[in-house]
């Protein structure tokens, strides 16, 4: 009976997990409006907790050990607590995201308790406290600004570290991977390529001119020696690959990119000659079985493993993986795939190829330059740590040594992944910051805004020039800028938008009125062409008064040059304080005239009594109206 569930479960757990890996993808799609993407996210938490009861009553079944009940209600609660937190304290926060961390940790929960329950109980317990210790730092990511300022305290930290585990380090496989505090083993270069991630990302912040790329290059080079120093080649070239990365995506220097390539494999090719386990496991890699009773032990169990399990796996506890040295850290996939199936497998990595995907999507949309390089630098560990980890157990590339993040044993690697995971949702909250921002500044503006600081409410713009001009003041043009004798220049047309002007010389509204040379001696003629170019905020309103005021001046200079021509030699010409005092107020629309008498006050805009009483109405354009009078037998304009 429980050889017939564990048959049966098997080909349910592959169809939740493929259902949950297809929401994964079909909520990334652009048509998904947010609605329809909660309740994706919403199955993909219930096909997750019907996998996991469904994984634990197999194993429960075929092992009859009353702990693992206990065990399962606590990760209950514990993914129930961090959907629940998520949920209350990050509102905006990638689901996506939230539930692949939860996902694969629950993954990696099964199949150690699967292997050994010790590990299991133990790598729980790192869980928990690793997700209270980085519950805060979204927050702190989305806030902080300093962080991009520590260039040289990131490097000094990291490079630190390295030197301490290369000289102290205890030795595992050949290579100086962690030293031991207080019983607790450390491996530092899971923290370390975080570190090394802001290092590089502040320095191409700060430029990415050439001296700046030799710095940072020869900074990033020596967190690498030291790397292979201590033989821990597999973080060597995930710091490598991070690097290269990073460096093209800030320069956009493709010869940059190829050197570091071609670098990168003159560095191995000597790492070849100089350490013996490299040329240990090229071996391994190259033949696995013809090395099967020493080098290529390791490998030749892995690749029997997944060829055992086929498409859907021999059943939860009905495998052999325990025969694969180093199953739990290095070789944790081969374990998933003998016993869940490859289809199982497939899933899984398409599910951490969805969590990367979501990493440089955070990276392209994201504003700030250092958080963009920050989240690309993230995203490349953590994708290139998946290839190498899978590479490395299917016989892709020669084995590395690396974790597969959040599924594998191992405290550090599980801390580290937890951290980086932190960071691009506190990134991600940034982005969805940045993007409320700019739509707030779209909403109505409310009384205050309207009105303007000194309480008054702005004058309303104009729909076009036609409408600002009222229609009282319109009239028939003159050839504008022509005088007599002056022809008319019918090619000049308005621009489009404005009213056709009959005959003007209309250059358009390209500029300011400008001065120019003048027919007249002493004179500027002025030629309109408006204030829309250069002054692209000013209403319309009143770019169509400025074009009035040039009009009329215009004008009076053209009849103040026919008054000079027929003028008398013995008679005294205008004064110059006359002039000005009877140019047009703009301020006021008045008249400016020095020191009235009284029968101008009392009749203001019309003739003086030595007058003859005559008044012409010129015309009215952009609010000024201009008459002809005559004062002491000699004709001049009054403006009102």
């Amino acid at each position: 009976m429980v050889h017939l569930i564990t048959e049966l479960s098997k080909y349910t757990m592959i169809l939740l997990f493929a259902l949950y890996t297809w929401q994964c993808y079909s909520a990334l799609g652009k048509s998904v409006d947010a609605e329809e993407k909660a309740w994706k996210f919403q199955k993909q938490v219930f096909y997750m907790y019907l996998f996991h009861f469904n994984a634990y009553a197999v194993l429960f079944l075929s092992t009859k050990n009353q702990d693992l009940l206990k065990f399962y209600l606590a990760q209950v609660l514990f993914f129930a607590a961090v959907q629940v937190s998520y949920g209350i304290f990050y509102k905006r926060v990638s689901k996506l995201v939230v539930n692949n961390m939860c996902m694969l940790m629950c993954i990696g929960f099964v199949i150690l308790t699967r292997l050994s329950y010790e590990h299991a109980v133990k790598q729980f317990v790192i869980a928990i406290i690793s997700m209270v210790a980085t519950m805060l730092i979204p927050y702190f990511i989305s806030r902080w600004k300093f962080v991009r300022s520590l260039t040289w305290m990131y490097a000094l930290a990291g490079i630190t570290l390295l030197g301490v585990v290369a000289v102290l380090g205890a030795v595992s496989h050949g290579a100086k991977l962690s030293f031991s505090v207080a019983g607790i083993t450390v491996q530092p270069s899971e923290f370390i390529k975080i570190i090394f991630v802001f290092f590089v990302a502040s320095m191409f912040y700060e430029s990415t001119e050439f001296v700046q790329v030799v710095k940072a290059t020869a900074v990033a080079a020596l967190h690498v020696v030291i790397l292979v120093l201590s033989k821990d080649l597999g973080a060597a070239l995930i710091f490598f690959i991070a690097y290269m990365v990073m460096l093209y995506v800030a320069t956009r220097k493709l010869y940059y990119f190829a050197g570091g390539l071609l670098c990168g494999a003159a560095a191995s090719v000597v790492a070849y000659f100089l350490f013996s386990h490299v040329r240990v496991r090229v071996v391994a890699w190259q033949d696995p079985l013809a090395v099967f009773e020493r080098e290529g032990n390791q490998i030749s169990n892995s690749l029997f493993a997944i060829g055992t399990g086929g498409w859907f796996g021999m059943g939860l506890g009905q495998g052999m993986p325990y025969k694969i040295p180093e199953v739990k850290q290095d070789f944790i996939f081969s374990a998933v795939a003998e016993e869940l199936g490859g289809i199982f497998a497939i899933c899984l990595i398409l599910v951490c190829v969805s969590c990367f995907l979501m990493f440089l999507n955070i990276a392209m949309q994201i504003k700030d330059f250092f958080y963009k390089l920050v989240a690309l630098g993230l995203g490349t560990i953590y994708g290139f740590q998946i290839f190498l980890s899978i590479g490395g157990d299917i016989k892709f590339i020669p084995s590395t040594g690396v974790t597969l993040p959040l599924v594998s044993y191992g405290g550090s690697s599980l801390l580290s992944t937890l951290i980086i995971f932190a960071i691009i949702q506190g990134l991600y909250l940034l982005r969805e910051r940045g993007e409320e921002e700019p739509a707030s500044q779209k909403q109505p503006a409310g009384p205050k805004e309207l009105a303007g600081e000194g309480g008054r409410r702005p004058r309303k713009k104009a729909a076009s020039p036609k409408d600002a001009e009222p229609e009282h003041s319109r009239r028939p043009e003159r050839a504008i800028g022509t005088g007599a004798g002056t022809p008319q220049n019918p090619s000049a047309r308005a621009p489009e938008g404005m009213p056709e002007k009959a005959g003007g010389n209309f250059r358009g509204t390209q500029g300011l009125a400008e001065g120019r040379s003048s027919s007249i001696p002493g004179r500027a003629s002025w030629d309109v062409k408006g204030t829309q170019g250069q002054y692209p905020g000013i209403s319309s309103e009143l770019q169509e008064i400025e074009r009035g005021l040039t009009r009329e001046l215009q004008e009076l200079e053209l009849e103040e040059h026919a008054f000079r021509a027929a003028q008398p030699r013995d008679q005294k010409p205008l004064t110059a304080e006359y002039r000005a005092s009877s140019l047009h107020d703009p301020l006021t629309g008045n008249a400016r005239v020095e020191n009235p008498s009284a029968e101008h006050r009392a009749n203001p805009n019309g003739s003086t009594p030595e007058g003859n009483g005559k008044k012409k109405r010129l015309g009215r354009k952009g609010g000024i109206s201009s008459h002809e009078k005559t004062i002491h037998g000699t004709k001049v304009h009054d403006f009102d």
